[in-house]
């Protein structure tokens, strides 16, 4: 009986392995491509691509408005935003929340926040969906480190708590530079790649 769940138990083991490496994100949006899109941030103002006055633009797509996640990893773009700044990147975040929101959570921040409840623009860049978002072990130290956070947001998912996130860097005249796709909820640019990148 034991030999049994063991061999049922690495069957399942080598079925999992085999959908998580199947599911890997498809990069939609590669570099080289041109993007000319425009939309409005959750404070009714106008955000273009092609963006005058900028050398590059950093588009990022997370989660919902109260994603412990998301808050984690956007922490530190809060924190060094004069930094990105000063070497010319813009930073435009999107989420699949109502613009109502994300106001509360997110209205404060130093850069353009969009809300795409329709998921318009999670569609033009391929930004999809995956179990794999949270059940890849990776990402649990972001979940458990984000809902530790005694000021950060925590709210019930909209519409998926199984988003992946997606960074794009784009320059000035709506080029990608570079792309990247999330394998887990977690799995994002830091500021130095963001910054390496736009060198």
């Amino acid at each position: 009986m034991k030999r049994v769940v063991l061999a049922v138990a690495a069957v399942g083991l080598v079925l999992l392995i085999g959908a998580w490496a199947s599911a890997a994100p498809e990069e939609k949006v590669k570099p080289g491509e041109q993007v000319a899109l425009s939309f409005v941030n959750i404070h009714d103002e106008t955000v273009p691509i092609p963006r005058p006055g900028a050398r590059y633009i950093h588009l990022q797509f997370h989660r919902y408005a109260g994603c412990p996640i998301c808050n984690l990893t956007l922490q530190p773009y809060l924190k060094r935003d004069a930094e990105l700044k000063a070497a010319g990147i813009q930073e435009v975040v999107v989420f699949h929340s109502p613009k109502e929101h994300l106001l509360p959570y997110q209205g404060r921040f130093p850069f353009d926040v969009v809300a795409d409840p329709e998921r318009k623009l999670y569609a033009r860049f391929g930004v999809g969906t995956s179990v794999f978002a949270l059940l890849d072990v990776r990402s649990w130290p972001a979940i458990v480190q984000g809902h530790s956070l005694p000021d950060g947001p925590h709210s019930d998912p909209e519409d998926t708590a199984l988003g992946r996130p997606a960074d794009f860097l784009l320059t000035s005249d709506g080029r990608v530079v570079a792309s990247h796709y999330g394998r887990h909820a977690a799995d994002t640019w830091t500021v130095d790649q963001v910054k390496a990148l736009a060198r």
